[in-house]
């Protein structure tokens, strides 16, 4: 992971249990997989597009 750019700390608020494969497979490569996990990423459009197909599972903030 590179050490610039904007940082972001995702957190689980949701179960991925019962939810189509392309997002319980999206939370595991963000590093989720239980609810309330946090893992601190680097914004890139990869990652953008990864939180807004979960959206609704996780909670983002700017760090």
């Amino acid at each position: 992971m590179p050490a610039e750019g904007k940082r972001l700390r995702v957190t689980q608020i949701a179960s991925g249990h019962g939810r189509k494969p392309g997002q319980q497979a999206t939370l595991i490569g963000l590093g989720l997989n239980k609810v309330r996990r946090v893992r601190e990423v680097v914004e890139t459009p990869n990652v953008r597009g990864m939180l807004r197909k979960v959206a609704h599972l996780v909670k983002v903030e700017e760090i």
